[in-house]
C-alpha cells in the first residue's frame, strides 16, 4: 500500500474529484439549468456532449503550452458550456447561471475523510496545500467549507499561475509556495495526466486517488484519502 515518504515535508491535494465534489452531479445541474432555458436532456446525454466540448479545449490548450488566465478560464467554460448545451433559448444567461453556481459551496461537498485525514497530516508537521486547474471562484467555495482550512495558506490555482496541469510550471509554483523541494512534495490527486504524471514529471511524489480502480497499473494509488494515513 502506499505511504508517505519518510523525506516528504509537504502534501498538496488537487481539488475538484479529491477533495470536493459536484453536489447534485455536474451532468445533473447542467441538465435542469437547461431545463430552465427549454432545452430538455438527460444527465447522460449531457455527459457525452460535455466530455466531447471539454476534449476540444483541452487540445486548445496543448496547442498554447497550456497557458491560462482568468479571462481564458472563462472564455474555455464559455465554449464547453454553450457547446454541451447548444440549442437552450438564452445561451449567455444559460452560461451565466452555471459559471456561478459552480463558485457557491452549496454546489459542493467535501470528501467525507478529508478532515480526519487533514487533521491527521497536519499534527505530523506536514506543510499542506491544494492545487487546482480553477479558477478565481475556488476562493468562495473554500470559505465555505472549514473543515479545509488547513489548506487555504497554500493554494495553487492554475487561473492564477498562468498554466494549467500537467505543465511543470504550475508544479514549479507548488514547490517555491511550499518552500521546498520538488522530492519533498507529494501531490495527491485523482487525474491520472493532470496529478499523477504531471508531479512525477516535475519531480515530485505523486499518489492517484482510483476509487474506481481503473489504474491498477499504477503502484502508488489508493482508493480513499484515509489510505494516507496507513
Amino acid at each position: 500500500m502506499p505511504h508517505v515518504p519518510v523525506h516528504i515535508r509537504a502534501i498538496f491535494f488537487d481539488a475538484v474529484g479529491t477533495l470536493l465534489f459536484p453536489e447534485p452531479s455536474a451532468p445533473a445541474v447542467y441538465a435542469a439549468v437547461a431545463l430552465r432555458y427549454g432545452l430538455r436532456l438527460a444527465p447522460g446525454d449531457v455527459q457525452n456532449r460535455f466530455i466531447t466540448a471539454y476534449r476540444v479545449e483541452e487540445a486548445a490548450d496543448v496547442a498554447t503550452q497550456l497557458a491560462t488566465s482568468e479571462a481564458r478560464e472563462r472564455e474555455r467554460w464559455h465554449r464547453i458550456v454553450t457547446q454541451t448545451l447548444t440549442g437552450v433559448s438564452d445561451p449567455e444567461a444559460c452560461y451565466r447561471d452555471l459559471f456561478d453556481h459552480f463558485a457557491k459551496p452549496a454546489a459542493w461537498r467535501v470528501a467525507p475523510d478529508a478532515a480526519e485525514v487533514l487533521a491527521a497530516l497536519q499534527s505530523r508537521g506536514l506543510v499542506l496545500g491544494m492545487g487546482s486547474n480553477y479558477d478565481a471562484r475556488l476562493w468562495p467555495v473554500l470559505a465555505g467549507f472549514p473543515e479545509l482550512a488547513a489548506l487555504t495558506d497554500r493554494v495553487v490555482i492554475s487561473a492564477a499561475v498562468g498554466v494549467r496541469k500537467p505543465g511543470t510550471g504550475f508544479f514549479q509554483t507548488v514547490t517555491r509556495i511550499a518552500n521546498c523541494e520538488p522530492n519533498e512534495v507529494l501531490f495527491v490527486g485523482d487525474d491520472l495526466d493532470n496529478d499523477y504524471v504531471g508531479a512525477t514529471t516535475a519531480g515530485m511524489h505523486a499518489i492517484l486517488l482510483d476509487p474506481r480502480g481503473d489504474h491498477t497499473h499504477i503502484p502508488h494509488r489508493i482508493m480513499k484519502l484515509s489510505e494516507l494515513l496507513s
